[in-house]
């Protein structure tokens, strides 16, 4: 089995040299990198993983705990942190928390036995235990789309990623207002996501700017799941002013949605017009097609692992939150005859968002 000294004589460099370039521990000339990287290849040698982190004590592994099984969004998130983890060279070990709050703080403690350089979480709706022990153990990670808030002097303080939730939100509403709609339901989240938070700040936003009063009867929570927005739905449908428009807040929200309004024999646009936050896979399958918030999931797993790396690199860096900008996608359940049916949408993004202080709550508060 060759080693890395078989590795350096071929490559005609020295052992350190061949370290530098296999742990990126010091930059090194582009073409004497190369010829590493051939040497490797040519002789088929495999580094010893194993040995590499009783040396350096780190195992180039990274943890994520976020609930891929049962949400199709942070499955596409998990593959955008796969590909850039193993870009850099790093292995992913994976947990799902599950929503469970005990649950979740059992996985981060055995991804932390396993000692992962670092993790990648997104927090459930009541974090403080999980908190607690990343804090305790200075645990470098990086809290995933659910962002905390709070006093600025608040510790522990972690790097967040995100996307953009309220502006988009408001955009939904004013389309539909813009089309006459004058009474919109909200499909909410489950209470205590910063994401649920961030999308009802949207939606009143939405209302206050297209001059539309705010009836809290039509913001009603469908728990982020299909069968809770099934239950929302059916109460929206029985008040004596019904909404003529939705929008719901996840994409297993917009599925429990359809499925309320068919059994009540209602079909979208022509009875209840429906624009959805999350877009997915088969959104431009359904007839009529799902007007909806694209949320960049791929690049915010990506952006997770380079926000983490760095954070490994240089443990004293102040801590930051980056928030990544979402497209409208405009098709035909809104009602507009023109929706594009999914092609080539207008996408309006801003550049993400690098506060050198973001907010942060009091332990286990999520907005």
């Amino acid at each position: 089995m060759p080693t890395m000294a078989d590795v350096a004589r071929s490559a005609g460099v020295s052992v350190a040299t061949v370290s530098h370039v296999l742990n990126g521990t010091r930059p090194v000339l582009p073409h004497t990198r190369q010829a590493v990287l051939d040497a490797i290849e040519e002789l088929g040698y495999t580094p010893n993983t194993l040995a590499r982190s009783l040396v350096t004590s780190r195992t180039r592994s990274i943890g994520l705990a976020v609930s891929a099984i049962s949400n199709p969004y942070f499955t596409e998130i998990l593959q955008g942190v796969e590909a850039a983890a193993l870009k850099h060279g790093y292995s992913l070990l994976i947990a799902d928390p599950h929503e469970d709050p005990e649950h979740e703080l059992k996985v981060v403690q055995l991804l932390h036995e396993r000692r992962v350089d670092g993790m990648i979480v997104a927090p459930s709706a009541a974090p403080g235990g999980l908190l607690t022990y990343l804090g305790r153990h200075a645990v470098p990670t990086v809290l995933l789309d659910r962002v905390i808030r709070g006093r600025p002097d608040a510790a522990p303080r972690f790097d967040q990623v995100c996307a953009e939730n309220a502006e988009p939100t408001a955009r939904l509403v004013t389309h539909l207002a813009g089309l006459g709609h004058r009474r919109i339901g909200l499909v909410a989240g489950l209470s205590g996501l910063s994401t649920s938070g961030e999308r009802i700040t949207g939606y009143r936003q939405g209302l206050a700017t297209s001059g539309l009063p705010l009836d809290e009867r039509l913001i009603v929570s469908g728990n982020s799941e299909s069968a809770g927005a099934e239950r929302a739905v059916a109460a929206l449908l029985a008040l004596a002013a019904p909404p003529s428009a939705l929008v719901t807040a996840n994409n297993a929200m917009t599925i429990g949605a359809l499925r309320a309004l068919d059994a009540h024999g209602l079909r979208v646009p022509d009875d209840i017009a429906l624009c959805c936050f999350d877009d997915f896979a088969w959104a431009d399958l359904f007839s009529p097609r799902l007007t909806a918030i694209a949320q960049p999931s791929r690049e915010i797993g990506a952006e997770a692992v380079r926000v983490l790396l760095e954070r490994l690199a240089a443990p004293g860096r102040p801590d930051r939150t980056v928030r990544l900008p979402c497209a409208f996608v405009h098709r035909t359940s809104c009602g507009c005859p023109g929706g594009d049916g999914g092609a080539a949408p207008a996408r309006e993004r801003s550049e993400p968002e690098h506060p050198e202080h973001p907010e942060h709550p009091e332990e286990g508060t999520l907005s």
